[in-house]
């Protein structure tokens, strides 16, 4: 036999895929390319084959008649490593299903062979769906009335179960057993006795009135859960399992030998001596016969069972090595070993080994071939006709031992009777020593009534079982919940092969032709009594479900919420019947909110209700005694609308709501302490004017309407002001429930254009005001110098902070300072008059809000302008509370802090400020003083010490800031313009902090603050504001966002908003230098290319762009040499890129990042300490790691690198030759697979690795060593591996096995983990006690 191993590389598809032949050595070369081009589903003479080894010699001559082992195949075994490639430049074309018919048409149905591959399986995978192949001749699925039988429904991948179940129903003898069987509840619990579970599955599959009934009490009487629901198993698997359970719980019972007596046949294993006769043997049992399919490495199947069965019980030689030591002759001869049937069960199992293991793969596979079977099976030809003749001698032992006394072969041992016991066709072994009667041919025929299909692959896929009843001779087809008549048709379909349907049978049941006429099911009126009153508890139990059923197909079931006076909102599902009425519903609502006691019930009633818009529809006054059903409009799935349960006080009328009003929720204003109030809830009509609505609003509220601004806000911070009287609120965009602003007062600021007017910056701070809470960092800064606050351009220095001696102001002592400094120059600007200067405005144009304290005069609340000399006080206070005011102009910088335009506000970028990966390992601290300041009640909760700048630019006004644009050239922004000037002094938005209380946050109160900002600050003038908290400057220290999984990343965009945050967000800040523009944070780490983890995290360090790849080196070397005491020479290291573990492209000293090194946000480098001068030069060089591989010590030497000039794999095999010693002809090189370091085992690599591919250059298929840091094994093909004993062998894969695992590479091909089939008959599996 030749063994023929054909890879496919005419597409990436099929280049994973490998074709296996075993050809007689005989075999022509033509005769070769056709079983290819069969096995391959090509048209032969499309393509060529050539040696795998030597792909450069010429193909394989399509017409040529020399035969195999003429044409350099080895046989015996041996691997013969091909390559189907393409004709001429032309890829090989698919063969039709004509042309396969036509190749095929001189075969027998025995030698029809397949193609290899995974096969479709549309909607078969995992048993989740229902069977269906369009060539199968079902006729439309039948209700249980007109099959008389019932489906089972499939958990989720229980098919295996429910084709088992079924198949055990519909055999008599074993149905009836189990009927006969009674259960005693007071010595086991009913739900964990698997025979009663089965007893009542059967019961309601015979009586029930259901189309599919449920398996679910059956596996939790396995002792299963949920998940096991989700594993597939096999059927004989099952069987064996199941058996096993039932003659466990059966035991000491008229059932006890139950199993045995239906299914267990029993055989003889011999071996005779071929010399004397002299035989050895002993009895063994089986429950079922496992029949091979296709001979392990043969390429033809059995054609039919019958087949199958011959060579079960063929007989092997034991010669040469393999002698048999024979205990007469005392020596060893040749002997025969073989498998002798004595005795056929009632119920005959067969069962296909249609899965099997492919070792070129080392993939699972289905074997799909076609295996025929008869109608009824003679098993006379396969019985030991000789052993059942020949008297007995002396006793023989029992399965699993071995006879040791002489036994000649004509003098054999039999312990089988006449059949004097005979129960209902099923014979009885007797242990009297008469000799048995021959049994007939007749009696040895079976007749087929069950098989199992299986549809889909090896991976995973389908089963259904196709069932003869013994009542009218039909088959069908039980496919979980479907039950269907088939035809005989339909069960040819089963063979497998190319018969059109997917789904292959994998075991048949037979019956013994014996008695089929005196064995029927029991009919409901031969029942047993205890069987009787099982029927009847099982129907009552019905009929319970389907009353309930017609309960719950005449309940509504709505959401109800509630307005608890006590636990406030609460949510809930009223279930009503549908002629319940609107009173009782009531009441069951109020007893479902627990309102006892709470609101008397009559001040209780339900009403319409939307709770997405928080809209009350309508109310039903006078509909008391309505039906809910009519009310809710029937019975349905699901609303559109929920219902409230609205309560009143005593003293208070339910007002009506009426369908079409719509809901408004008031917000008074005052612009006087700039406070929002609490919603007043009222109801107005669509077709109302403006004019009628404010006089609405003012009965509600006491406002007067003349005076009364009113302010739609239409969806989020979108503020629409009424000021046309005759406009309806339909016309002004008013909906189910709406939410508007109104302040009416004597003040100008309704003179003012909108935007510009108190009333609107009020409203838009309202609407884009969040949140944070910042986590500042445990170590305090130290001198001075290393905190570098904005330093004073000139004026005073009396600002007392004191940084020398390294301790933080509190939060309080800023609050005070700033407080007491502002009040100062509130004071100098009254007497100097602040409006003489041209680059600061009055008052009354001010570039800050004015902002009421009741703790503070009015001459702290005036508006002021902080002068270049004051810069500092301004960055430090900037961000506290305390105050109001802040600075409006730079003369340095020569433009004012103008205001923001509509346009410009409506154009915010609200892309997230998260574009860094880098995760901290650690969290920081810090600890904070509690500041006391007088609060004002906002709508938002914001006290009203805030420093706040919100501003949108007037119309005319066309100049405006450009601050926030991106910064397109770089991942990474500057917080400084091209003068130096700072980019958050462009725009002064609402910020203020406080120190965090207990409930504010998880965190340490004493190291977080809570900070109230607008969203539509950048990332840069946030970290200003910041400053003073954290001590050190906005470029020393950096943001993290903090996400709900606790996962920190680094916010870099500067440019960018806070617009991707929102309220309760977490935000820790980190000292360490910012990132400025251009510049980059790069984590380095060390190539260790021989050590057991060759990856080692050195530093941090920033790459700017511009910078030449000797530059980054110059900066990193000293870094290096004070973190990590690595004190290296400039000229012995490198710098090479990192793709997770893999060392790639070596970086030249002159590349340029950016230009020619491309480089992003949280990027990752190699560096490699070279032992010699760097010896590339050129982007044309190729850097490569390899390694030898020496099989007659079984060892792999230490990684090496060669330089190559190009991609030639001469070049490589001599530098190879030259490095080893190795002579050129005998140099052998394979790529190594996976991630560096490539490791595999070295029991292993001698045969798995691609040795010595045929291509001329590395970058082609199958190497594509196209960059550097490819890892390349060599070995010389002359030395022989070392020959290893059984132990050491097994001694050297633990250490194998244990290396590769340490290193996290896999020893072989590890398929997904299966969970062994178990049945528990102790209620369940033992939990773990360490598992949760």
């Amino acid at each position: 036999i030749v063994l023929c191993i054909i890879q496919d590389i005419t597409s990436a598809k099929t280049v994973n895929e490998r074709l296996t032949l075993n050809l007689p050595a005989s075999t022509t070369l033509s005769k070769l390319y056709e079983d290819v081009a069969h096995k391959a589903g090509y048209v032969n003479g499309t393509f060529d084959l050539a040696w795998g080894n030597t792909p450069e010699m010429a193909p394989l001559d399509h017409n040529s008649e020399m035969s195999l082992s003429d044409s350099g195949f080895e046989p015996g075994g041996k691997r013969n490593f091909l390559q189907l490639t393409d004709k001429d430049g032309e890829q090989p074309q698919i063969a039709s299903d004509e042309s396969g018919t036509a190749d095929s048409s001189g075969l027998d149905d025995s030698s029809q062979e397949r193609f290899i591959g995974p096969l479709p399986r549309d909607g078969t995978a995992g048993c989740s769906g229902d069977y269906s192949s369009p060539s199968y001749s079902y006729s439309s699925i039948l209700s249980k009335s007109e099959t008389g039988y019932v489906g089972l429904v499939n958990q989720a991948m229980t098919c295996y179960l429910n084709s088992l179940l079924q198949t055990l129903f519909m055999t008599p003898e074993f149905r009836n057993a189990l009927y006969n069987w009674e259960f005693e509840e007071s010595e086991e619990d009913p739900v964990t006795s698997i025979p009663y579970q089965l007893q009542r599955l059967f019961v309601l599959l015979q009586t029930s009135k259901k189309r599919a009934i449920e398996t679910t009490d059956v596996t939790r009487s396995f002792g299963w859960d949920s998940s096991e629901a989700w594993q597939q198993h096999d059927i004989q698997e099952l069987c064996r399992v199941m058996f096993d359970a039932l003659e466990q719980k059966w035991k000491q019972t008229e059932q006890a030998d139950l199993i045995n007596q239906l299914y267990q046949g029993k055989l003889k294993d011999y071996v005779r001596c071929l010399e004397c006769g002299y035989e050895s043997w002993r009895i063994d049992t089986y429950l079922d016969i496992p029949l091979v399919i296709r001979p392990f490495g043969a390429s033809q199947a059995y054609g039919s069972v019958e087949e199958a069965l011959q060579a079960f019980i063929q007989p092997e030689t034991l010669d040469g090595p393999n002698q048999y030591f024979c205990e007469r002759c005392k020596k060893k001869c040749d002997a025969r070993k073989g498998l002798r049937f004595l005795h056929f069960p009632y119920l005959l199992t067969l069962q296909l080994k249609r899965f099997d293991f492919d070792y070129t793969t080392m993939h699972r596979i289905k074997l799909n071939d076609r295996m025929t079977f008869p109608e009824e099976l003679d098993m006379s030809p396969f019985i030991d006709v000789e052993d059942e003749k020949s008297p007995q001698t002396e006793s023989c032992t029992d399965s699993g031992a071995e006879n040791e006394g002489s036994c000649h072969s004509d003098q054999m041992s039999n312990d089988f009777s006449t059949d004097d016991c005979v129960d209902e066709g099923i014979c009885l072994d007797s242990t009297s020593s008469t000799e048995r009667v021959l049994k007939p041919k007749s009696l040895l025929t079976f007749e087929l009534f069950s098989v199992m299909v299986h549809s889909g692959s090896a991976a995973g896929g389908h089963y259904y079982a196709c069932i003869k009843s013994f009542s009218d001779g039909q088959w069908y087809s039980f496919n979980d919940q479907h039950v269907s008549k088939i035809t005989q048709d339909d069960i040819r379909k089963t063979y497998g092969g190319s018969s059109g349907s997917r789904g292959y049978y994998s075991s048949a049941f037979a019956r013994s032709v014996v008695s089929k006429h005196s064995v029927e099911y029991l009919a409901v009126d031969d029942f047993p009594e205890h069987i009787k009153s099982l029927v009847q508890k099982e129907k009552e139990s019905e009929e319970q479900e389907k009353r309930q059923r017609e309960i719950e197909r005449n309940t509504c079931k709505i959401k109800l919420f509630c307005m608890h006076p006590v636990k406030m909102m609460l949510e809930s599902k009223l279930e009503v019947h549908k002629d319940k009425t609107l009173r009782e519903a009531t009441e069951m609502a109020y007893k479902l909110m627990e309102l006892e006691g709470v609101v008397p019930l009559d001040c209780c009633r339900l009403v319409k209700y939307d709770e997405f818009h928080e809209y009350l529809e309508r109310s039903y006054e006078g509909e008391e005694d309505t039906p809910m059903g009519l009310l809710l409009g029937g019975v349905k799935s699901s609303y559109m609308f929920d219902l409230l349960l609205e309560t009143r006080r005593p003293e208070q009328v339910f007002q009506p709501y009426k369908p079409g009003e719509v809901m408004v929720k008031v917000h008074v204003v005052d612009l006087k302490s700039e406070t929002i109030a609490s919603p007043i809830s009222v109801r107005a009509y669509l077709n109302q004017t403006i004019t009628e609505f404010k006089q609405l609003i003012a009965q509600a509220t006491g406002l007067s309407a003349e005076t009364m601004r009113v302010v739609l806000e239409r969806c989020y911070n979108d503020l629409r002001l009424l000021y046309v009287p005759n406009k309806t609120l339909k016309a002004e965009g008013f909906f189910r429930s709406n939410k508007v602003f109104v302040e009416s007062s004597e003040s100008t600021d309704h003179q003012v254009a909108f935007t510009d007017s108190l009333l609107w910056k009020l409203l838009d701070r309202h609407g884009n005001t969040i949140r944070l809470l910042v986590l500042l960092p445990e170590q305090s800064p130290g001198t001075l110098a290393n905190r570098t606050l904005c330093q004073k351009v000139g004026g005073d220095s009396d600002v007392p902070f004191d940084g020398s001696k390294g301790n933080r102001k509190s939060v309080e002592a800023i609050l005070e300072e700033s407080t007491e400094k502002l009040k100062n120059l509130s004071l100098q600007q009254q007497q100097q008059g602040s409006s003489t200067s041209d680059s600061q405005k009055s008052s009354d144009a001010s570039d800050f809000e004015h902002i009421e304290s009741p703790t503070q005069e009015a001459d702290s609340n005036s508006s002021l302008c902080v002068a270049a000399d004051n810069r500092e006080l301004e960055n430090r206070i900037r961000a506290t509370a305390g105050s109001s005011g802040g600075a409006s102009s730079d003369p340095e910088n020569h433009f004012a802090c103008e205001e923001r335009s509509d346009s410009e506000v409506n154009n915010d970028r609200s892309t997230s400020s998260v574009d860094s990966d880098i995760l901290s390992s650690s969290h920081s601290s810090d600890t904070l003083c509690n500041a006391d300041s007088g609060p004002i009640q906002l709508a938002n909760g914001l006290d009203s010490h805030s420093i706040t700048s919100s501003r949108r630019s007037k119309a005319h006004e066309g100049k405006k800031e450009t601050w926030d644009t991106a910064e397109e050239d770089s991942g990474t922004d500057s917080e400084y313009d091209d003068n130096g000037k700072s980019k958050a002094e462009a725009q002064y938005l609402y910020f203020r902090a406080e120190p965090c209380s207990q409930d504010d946050s998880s965190w340490d109160a004493q190291k977080c603050l809570v900070v109230h900002v607008d969203k539509r600050i950048t990332l840069a003038a946030f970290k200003q504001n910041l400053e003073p908290y954290v001590g050190v400057t906005s470029t020393q220290f950096k943001v993290f966002r903090v996400y709900a999984n606790n996962q920190e990343f680094e916010s870099v965009r500067l440019n960018e908003t806070l617009s991707s945050f929102s309220d309760d967000n977490k935000i820790t800040i980190r000292l360490g230098r910012a990132l400025k523009k251009g510049e980059y944070r790069v984590k380095v780490y060390q190539l260790l290319v021989n050590e057991p983890e060759p990856c080692k995290f050195l530093v941090d360090t920033v790459f700017a762009k511009g910078m030449t790849v000797r530059q980054s080196k110059e900066e990193l070397l000293p870094q290096l040499k004070e973190q990590c005491k690595l004190d290296l020479s400039i000229d012995r290291v490198r710098l090479r890129k990192k793709t997770w573990k893999n060392p790639g492209t070596v970086f030249l000293d002159y590349h340029v990042y950016e230009e020619d090194i491309s480089i992003s946000s949280n990027w990752e480098v190699f560096l490699e300490v070279l032992n010699e001068p760097e010896k590339m030069k050129s982007m044309s060089q190729l850097a490569v790691l390899t390694r030898r591989w020496s099989p007659a010590t079984m060892k792999l030497g230490p990684f090496q690198e060669v330089i190559l000039e190009s991609s030639s794999v001469e070049e490589l095999k001599e530098k190879l030759s030259e490095m080893s010693g190795i002579p050129l002809e005998n140099l052998e090189f394979a790529k190594g697979r996976g991630t560096f370091p490539c490791d595999i085992s070295v029991l292993e690599i001698h045969q798995d690795l691609d040795w010595n591919p045929k291509v001329s250059t590395l970058n082609v298929w199958p190497l594509y060593i196209c960059d550097d840091g490819a890892v390349v094994f060599y070995r010389d093909s002359t030395e022989e591996p070392m020959e290893l004993s059984e132990d050491e062998r097994n001694e050297l894969m633990k250490k194998e096995s244990s290396r590769l695992l340490k290193t996290g590479h896999r020893v072989s091909y590890s398929p997904r983990k299966e969970k062994a089939l178990k049945i528990y008959l102790d209620g369940g599996p033992a939990k773990d006690p360490g598992q949760d």
